[in-house]
């Protein structure tokens, strides 16, 4: 699997993955439920660098103390929109509007994708931004935008 980044806009933010052949449903299913996780966990703010405690605290965790005065005072890291997957041919494309949250969420994203192409999908390609030339973005990213 091949992972690049192309122009990234955090706000407007297009995910391509590339496939050798065209995906069955069963695999588009397995795919959908790994992005569909991915935003909702963002969406509830799981992905906010500010607050990495149990992460901090290193390999010894036994009688943690965890402090929630702390992570409630950090900033918000919320994911805002995604749209629908797209398929066309053997490519898959997805638009997110990440909101404030922090770049370890694609770093978690990129985890689980290795994973769905260990296990389920074979992934040729990941492309993070950008646009493919042979598949025009339509004019308007945000798909929840109202027309004005």
């Amino acid at each position: 699997m091949d992972i690049q980044f192309r122009e990234f806009n955090s706000f407007d933010l297009w995910i391509w993955l590339g496939f050798e052949t065209v995906i069955s449903e069963q695999e588009k299913q397995y795919l959908e439920e790994a992005f569909n996780s991915w935003f909702f966990l963002g969406k509830l703010g799981g992905f906010n660098a500010e607050n990495m405690q149990v992460q901090e605290a290193g390999y010894e965790l036994s009688y943690l103390s965890y402090d929630l005065d702390s992570s409630s005072s950090n900033l918000k890291a919320l994911m805002h929109n995604m749209g629908e997957i797209e398929y066309e041919g053997c490519w898959a494309r997805c638009w997110f509007d990440l909101g404030t949250s922090d770049a370890i969420a694609l770093d978690v994203l990129l985890n689980v994708l290795q994973q769905v192409n260990t296990e389920f999908i074979e992934i040729q390609q990941v492309f993070i931004g950008g646009e493919n030339s042979d598949w025009p973005l339509p004019e308007r990213s945000d798909p929840y935008r109202q027309e004005e």
